[in-house]
């Protein structure tokens, strides 16, 4: 096993796109009102993002073999910059959506790259144990966004979050040109029918197809909240404050998902085991939030079991999901990241339409649940 680059910082950057999408949540209300939208136009947000956010996966992917990893990751922080700056200024709706899909085409690089590196890095025996801790960043860093954007939601307005994620971009940009190097790169040539060969070949992979949906059933699980939740609370006549505030509940759930991962791990417990608890765990809570949706803010107390079971479900599905393709690291990764993400897009894009909490949760935690009777992996 050899190390090339910081693991504090390919876990930052494996949390940054997270934490660029929750950083945004609390504002939600605060845009509707001033552009004067419907709650459904201002999540179509959110879901447009992960579309976006699965075409830069795909692009930046590919371009890890093609240019390199540290290339790749600087041109998209680029493009993540102008992404942010445009959303600033942005004078309507139609100028912020198109500024927000161009800040998520840019910032899947942070996925897509530090995935790359780290397969490239580490071994079967042990990315997993890797990604234990990777998922504690990736469980925290939902929780450190919601409540940055409350604060500057309280504080400087949704202009100023956007300012604060282009700020951001400048800082990773200086930090991966002074720490990140590349290694393991040599340059391939790869071309559509290259791609399309390998995009055949995993769509005919029942291992993949089933990582794909367990990725999907978690993160709209996940992003539900996001999407759904400050509108419950400002219902209920809470302010932004106490949204933010409802993530010291979830943070602890992540780190006890995250922590109970790591140990369980240690003591040579399949992952797949752990993927096969998370989702049933997940599914259970998901029956309380749709009890509890419409009786105040409640459901928030089963929400920890949620993103406990994230934090401990998705580390173990990425780390294993590509161990049959290690020739094409980036490629393979790029195309992964596509089919997953848009279906966590699509997922959204119903969960706008459905417009209720308990409903969306119930849904795809039970989607989860059938992947893992109807596709098991096999061990």
């Amino acid at each position: 096993m050899k190390k090339t680059n910081p693991l504090w910082l390919l876990t930052l950057l494996v949390m940054l796109p997270q934490f660029v999408e929750t950083i945004y949540s609390p504002v939600l209300p605060m845009i509707q009102k001033h552009f004067g939208l419907k709650e459904e136009s201002v999540t179509l947000t959110i879901s447009l993002y992960f579309i976006a956010f699965a075409l830069g996966v795909a692009f930046w992917g590919i371009q890890c073999d093609r240019i390199g990893r540290k290339k790749s990751l600087q041109y998209g922080l680029i493009t993540y910059g102008i992404g942010t700056i445009a959303a600033v200024w942005a004078p309507n709706f139609a100028i912020l959506l198109s500024a927000r899909i161009i800040s998520a085409f840019g910032i899947a690089v942070g996925s897509i790259v530090t995935q790359t590196i780290l397969r490239d890095t580490y071994d079967k025996d042990n990315i997993s144990k890797v990604f234990s801790w990777i998922g504690i960043g990736l469980s925290i860093s939902p929780i450190i966004g919601m409540l940055t954007g409350s604060l500057l939601a309280n504080s400087v307005g949704y202009q100023g979050v956007f300012i604060t994620l282009c700020l951001l971009a400048i800082l990773f940009y200086i930090l991966s040109e002074k720490k990140i190097s590349d290694p393991f790169y040599t340059q391939k040539e790869i071309n559509s029918t290259t791609l399309i060969r390998l995009l055949k070949r995993m769509l005919k992979d029942y291992e993949i197809i089933r990582c794909c949906l367990l990725i999907m059933s978690f993160n709209v699980l996940l992003f539900s909240y996001y999407s759904l939740a400050p509108f419950i609370f400002k219902e209920q006549e809470y302010s932004s404050y106490a949204f933010g505030y409802s993530s010291i509940i979830l943070a602890t759930g992540t780190f006890a998902g995250a922590k109970l991962n790591r140990y369980l791990l240690l003591k040579n417990i399949l992952p797949s085991t752990l993927v096969r608890m998370s989702t049933l765990g997940a599914c259970i809570a998901s029956v309380f939030v749709w009890i509890l949706t419409g009786k105040g803010v409640y459901f928030v107390i089963p929400y920890f079991f949620i993103v406990m079971a994230f934090s401990m479900a998705i580390p173990n599905i990425l780390s294993t999901a590509l161990i049959q393709y290690k020739d094409e690291t980036g490629s393979t990764g790029a195309l992964l990241g596509l089919i997953y993400y848009v279906m966590i897009g699509s997922g959204l894009i119903s969960i706008g339409l459905i417009q209720h909490l308990g409903i969306a949760c119930t849904l795809f935690s039970g989607i989860g649940v059938l992947t893992t009777l109807l596709l098991k992996r096999k061990d």
